[in-house]
C-alpha cells in the first residue's frame, strides 16, 4: 500500500482512486452490505449479533431512566416555581435605568454638537458620560453604591 508522500501529484484525487490500484480501500464485509441495503438471512430473521443486542438494551434502559428522572410525578402536589413580578420588574428598572442614561448622553452630546459645531467630539464625550452615569444609576437602584446626601 502506497502512501501520500511522495512528490508526485498524479497520484492524488478522484484519477488516482479510478487509477487500478495506486490505493488500497479495505472494506470490512459486514460494512458493505449495510452501505448496499442488503442484510444477511439471519439478520431477517431477528437474530442481532451480541454487540448490537447489548446495545439496544442499553439504550432502552437509558430512555427509561431518562423519563423517569425528566417528568416530575403527577401525584406530588408541590409549589410550582414561577417568575416572580416583583424581580422581573427591578430588572426591567435596571436596564431602563441603563438605557436612559446612555440615551440621555447621547442626546446632550448632539444638541451640542449641533450648538457648537464640534461634530463628533460632543457626542463621542456626552455618550460615554451617559454610559458612566447609567452604570451608576444601576448601581444605585441595585443598591451595591449607597445614595450620597448632602450632609454627608
Amino acid at each position: 500500500m502506497r502512501f501520500l508522500d511522495s512528490v508526485g501529484v498524479e497520484q492524488y484525487g478522484p484519477r488516482a482512486l479510478e487509477g487500478g490500484g495506486i490505493l488500497e480501500v479495505f472494506v470490512h464485509p459486514r460494512v458493505e452490505s449495510m452501505a448496499d441495503g442488503t442484510r444477511n438471512d439471519k439478520d431477517h430473521q431477528g437474530n442481532q449479533p451480541d454487540d448490537e443486542a447489548a446495545l439496544s438494551a442499553r439504550l432502552k434502559r437509558l430512555g427509561e431512566r431518562l423519563t423517569d428522572t425528566s417528568r416530575p410525578s403527577e401525584n406530588v402536589s408541590g409549589p410550582r416555581q414561577t417568575a416572580d413580578p416583583s424581580q422581573m420588574a427591578r430588572g426591567f428598572r435596571l436596564s431602563t435605568e441603563l438605557v436612559a442614561g446612555v440615551l440621555v448622553g447621547a442626546m446632550i452630546g448632539w444638541l451640542i454638537d449641533r450648538w457648537l459645531g464640534i461634530t463628533p467630539w460632543g457626542m463621542i464625550v456626552f455618550l460615554l458620560l451617559g454610559f458612566a452615569a447609567g452604570i451608576l444609576n444601576v448601581m444605585r437602584a441595585a443598591g451595591i453604591v449607597r445614595d450620597r446626601k448632602l450632609n454627608d
